[in-house]
């Protein structure tokens, strides 16, 4: 009798311990929903993106630090504020989305039991042709931070020697002549005509004295006087 109530003993110490080294594992949270669902297909934006655990989730001081809900689409572009509430088993963020396309849900939690979780899930967001969607950021948002957003690349602007002139309504003053030419042709004039005319001069003293060597050359020779 005494050995068979040792092995039961045994036993019960041994299975205690098994359930012992189980349970931690056992005790972590389990997503039970969301908000939205994995692969749902989403018409409109909806007010919060939410997700819901099995039992209270773990929030140290009440500001939610270590919770974490993040939002992007396929070009990497975060949406939302960054901000998460968290209320018992579920914490949520402000919906926001751009246009239509598949989107990403990351979440981070801390369980009940101290440990922190993720997960993530994917939806696609399909809405109205005149739908306005929200514009995304290129980092992750934190909330109460401000972060710039994704604009449209604006046109480069001309720059300052390349903007034309506007054309001047006055009338364009009047040339000045240039008078140097001017006189500088009547300069030329002048000497041309006295080159000329000792040109002429010269020729007709040659002619002269010609015409006297040879006057002179048929005259015939006086008669000596006795």
């Amino acid at each position: 009798m005494h050995t068979i109530a040792r092995i039961v003993g045994v036993g019960v110490i041994a299975a205690g311990l098994s359930l012992a080294a189980v349970s931690p594992a056992a005790a972590h949270n389990y997503v039970v929903s969301s908000t939205p669902a994995e692969g749902e297909v989403l018409t409109s934006i909806p007010e919060f993106f939410v997700v819901t655990v099995n039992d209270s989730m773990l929030d140290l001081g009440g500001e939610g630090a270590g919770f974490a809900i993040q939002v992007t689409d396929d070009n990497g572009l975060f949406y939302g504020d960054g901000c998460v509430t968290v209320q018992g088993p579920s914490m949520s963020t402000p919906g926001a989305l751009g246009g239509a396309g598949t989107y990403t849900m990351t979440f981070q939690y801390i369980s009940a039991d101290g440990h922190t979780l993720s997960d993530q899930l994917t939806f696609r967001f399909d809405p109205a042709a005149d739908a306005v969607g929200s514009p995304g950021r290129t980092e992750a948002p934190v909330c109460g931070e401000p972060l710039e957003t994704v604009q449209p690349t604006p046109t480069a602007e001309p720059s300052e020697t390349a903007v034309a002139q506007p054309e001047s309504s006055e009338p364009a003053a009047p040339a000045v002549p240039d008078e140097s030419g001017t006189v500088i042709g009547v300069v030329l004039a002048i000497v041309g005509v006295l080159v000329v005319a000792g040109v002429v001069a010269g020729v007709v003293l040659w002619r002269r004295n010609r015409a006297l060597d040879e006057s002179e050359a048929a005259a015939p020779d006086a008669p000596e006087e006795e």
